[in-house]
């Protein structure tokens, strides 16, 4: 009897999920429906999502297989781990993969402070006007393709027609050609992509910093706290967040450089030192028409990738409350 009284029960337990959940289906589908012109706009870049981004990921086939361009890519035959093997004995692929991790240390170790050093700065300016004006200033560079970026550095850098030969002129000093010696050209380089991209990467620091509790800042004041320490006890402690999990997101670009940047500002001159994995691929794979083994470098650092930002994440989750999953 006691048994027929619980069976009853669960049987009763489960039609209430099954009503529950298809009232809050039918909930979820009355909000679409109200809101299905604002859902038509997400369409396009969907659809651009989808075409170029998943359709061509069977291009990945390549990397396992021995490419005819009359059979094709489903035709051609499987050759197994040939050329993810190859990776390990050509000799080349070493020097791409230190010099990659050269600008991506350097890179993440000047260019990652420096967006939320300006927006804190920003954030601490009074002068309203001023701060649009300076933000605004700040923001053009990122809305420049690399090829004027690299046009304008080459050329201010010339020491026959450029600002530095000018300047080199005028104090007396012996000119240079900055741009094909290897230590002032990576200089160069991480400057370059600081200068263009540190405006824009302020943004999202600044937005952070703009939903912080004003009363904070006032207490603080009221304590006698100076700039620099509601700096430090206030500001900063809120942007640990934000910074932690763009810290996730940059160990994934480890083994990846600015394909634009580099190649338009590379010579001859600094070949062994801009001679990156992106550079690499695009030499293999493109002018030397070895597609295989260019898809399987790419391939293999994808995966590399999606490891370091697992590994990321969980050294964070260890360390710190913030972490993507």
């Amino acid at each position: 009897m006691l048994k027929l009284k619980n069976e009853k029960l669960e049987i009763y337990n489960q039609k209430r999920k099954n009503v529950s959940l298809i009232g809050s289906l039918k909930k979820e589908w009355r909000i679409v429906k109200y809101q299905k012109f604002l859902l038509f706009l997400i369409l396009p870049g969907l659809a651009a999502l989808i075409i170029f981004h998943y359709i061509p990921m069977y291009g990945v086939l390549l990397a396992f297989k021995e490419y005819s361009p009359i059979k094709g890519i489903m035709g051609s035959p499987w050759v197994g781990l040939r050329w993810i093997n190859q990776i390990i004995i050509v000799p080349k692929v070493g020097e791409v993969i230190k010099n990659t991790l050269m600008f991506s240390i350097l890179g993440l170790v000047t260019g990652f402070p420096a967006p939320i050093i300006l927006a804190i700065l920003f954030n601490e300016l009074r002068a309203h006007r001023f701060k649009k004006i300076v933000q605004s200033v700040s923001y053009l560079p990122n809305f420049l393709s690399w090829v004027v970026v690299a046009g304008l550095v080459i050329t201010m850098l010339s020491p026959r027609i450029g600002l530095y030969g000018f300047i080199a002129d005028l104090l007396g000093i012996p000119k240079v050609f900055l741009m094909q010696k290897e230590v002032p050209w990576v200089i160069i380089v991480l400057v370059s992509s600081i200068w263009k991209g540190v405006g824009w990467g302020s943004v999202i620091y600044l937005a952070v910093m703009s939903g912080i509790n004003p009363e904070y800042y006032d207490a603080a004041i009221v304590d006698g706290a100076t700039r620099f320490q509601r700096v430090r006890f206030i500001t900063i402690p809120f942007l640990y967040p934000i910074i932690t999990l763009n810290i996730i997101f940059s160990a994934t670009g480890l083994l990846s450089s600015n394909f634009d940047q580099i190649f338009n500002m590379m010579n001859p001159m600094v070949l062994d030192v801009s001679n990156v994995i992106d550079i690499y691929i695009y030499r293999t794979g493109l002018l030397e028409a070895q597609f295989e083994f260019s898809t399987a470098i790419g391939l293999v650092r994808t995966v590399i990738s999606v490891l370091l930002l697992i590994g990321a994440n969980q050294i964070a989750k260890r360390y710190s409350e913030y972490t993507l999953w």
